[in-house]
């Protein structure tokens, strides 16, 4: 199960989407049960309910497709899956089964909004409009452009969301229609040429997670380095506090606060400081999936016998959209950063162990359940290993959201009267 996320014209994130696969590779049914009784088992709505929407998309909606079988027997009210935050997803045939259509009105009665893949042929434009919220189109549909016209005359009755964009291009062509919501990979292209000019704090930054990803790191040079930019000297000091809350030792400089952490600490917590700093400017969800990407790599190493490269594997995962946060080819960002080879063998070159995890990683972000069993299968990886250990990135996330919330809820001149 992965969340693809919808975007506004302005690149901000409104909602998700649930992507699911009833197969036996990652949902444990057989073929021939899954064509009919995996869709009424639903071991994804299953497993939504026992977790909730709130690690997938967080106060955002989330769009959860709806079978028509499922439909039939009462879900998602048959087993409770509570209407906030959740928008039903019905296949536009489904609306052929008049019993289908029927339950439709009872989610609506119920609080549960819809939304409807593809423009409806079996009601009119004006019955859909009063049935759903949304109308998704696909952009690679041979239909597209027919059915963009078609429902271009109801946009302030209902919402557009426009599925599969491919680039940015796409993205500006379409992104000022009004509401619509775009999904698809615009988003987290590779960036293949330019170079943006860096801002003196991004500068100091990377320069200071080249000095911690070196292997003869120096905590003196780092310190130097973190007192240079103070947002980022008033976060270390933060993350000390936070790891002695009884104030039981006097700070009285940042050289003496790194000497404090050392050199596991002062990794840990730059790594993702500056990851959050360097990706201000870009889309939030760029700074998202890059630190998901970094923990759920991390949460794989067990699973890839790979635990001696645990701290690896997370630097890749967050230095995987370098280039998109920098906007700058990948190469040029590494150097930069001066970053371990092996990494940038597996992003780069595509090559090693740390590569096969984060195709795993690419495979299941995109829904490419076929590419994902491969990989599963070639390193027997269970997929409730897989499973717990993109919850256990999002449950992270998460609270690494809360933590931040917190910091912006404190004043800077509250947490400098301990420093002292």
């Amino acid at each position: 199960m992965s969340a693809i996320p919808f975007f506004d014209s302005h690149m901000a994130v409104h909602a998700y989407r649930m992507m699911t696969h009833d197969g036996d590779k990652l949902m444990g049914a057989a073929e021939d049960f899954r064509m009919l009784g995996g869709e009424l088992l639903a071991p994804a709505l299953e497993f939504l309910r026992s977790v909730g929407t709130e690690p997938f998309a967080g106060s955002n909606d989330f769009f959860v497709p709806i079978s028509k079988y499922q439909l039939l027997i009462g879900m998602p009210i048959s087993i409770q899956i509570p209407p906030t935050n959740l928008v039903c997803i019905i296949e536009r045939d489904t609306l052929t089964d008049n019993a289908a259509y029927a339950k439709l009105g009872i989610l609506k009665r119920r609080g549960y909004r819809l939304a409807v893949e593809g423009i409806p042929r079996a009601i009119s434009m004006d019955t859909a409009i009063k049935v759903f919220d949304y109308v998704l189109l696909s952009y690679t549909s041979e239909e597209f452009n027919e059915d963009f016209k078609e429902i271009r005359q109801y946009i302030f009755k209902t919402k557009l969301v426009i599925t599969d964009v491919p680039d940015v291009e796409s993205f500006n062509k379409y992104s000022g229609a009004r509401g619509v919501l775009l999904s698809g990979d615009f988003y987290s292209q590779p960036i293949t040429k330019g170079a943006a000019e860096i801002s003196p704090i991004k500068m100091n930054a990377l320069q200071l997670l080249g000095q911690i990803n070196n292997a003869d790191m120096d905590l003196g040079e780092t310190a130097d380095t973190i007192e240079r930019d103070p947002a980022l000297s008033v976060s270390l000091l933060r993350f000390l506090n936070s790891m002695n809350p009884d104030r039981s030792r006097n700070i009285d400089s940042i050289r003496n606060a790194v000497a404090i952490l050392g050199q596991n600490e002062v990794k840990r917590w730059s790594t993702v400081a500056i990851s959050v700093g360097i990706g201000e400017d870009r889309p939030s969800e760029i700074t998202r999936l890059s630190l998901l990407r970094a923990k759920f790599a991390e949460n794989l190493a067990p699973a890839f016998d790979m635990m001696l490269k645990s701290g690896s594997l997370f630097i890749a995962g967050l230095f995987s959209l370098l280039d998109v946060i920098l906007q700058m080819p990948l190469q040029d960002a590494f150097d930069e950063v001066a970053v371990d080879t092996e990494i940038s063998d597996a992003l780069l070159n595509r090559m090693g162990r740390i590569y096969e995890v984060m195709s795993l990683i690419f495979a299941y972000e995109r829904a490419d359940w076929h590419n994902a069993s491969i990989i599963m299968v070639r390193n027997g990886i269970d997929v409730t290993e897989l499973t717990q250990a993109f919850l256990d990135s999002l449950n992270w996330y998460r609270n690494l959201l809360d933590a931040i919330d917190d910091d912006k809820e404190n004043p800077i001149e509250a947490d400098l009267q301990h420093v002292e």
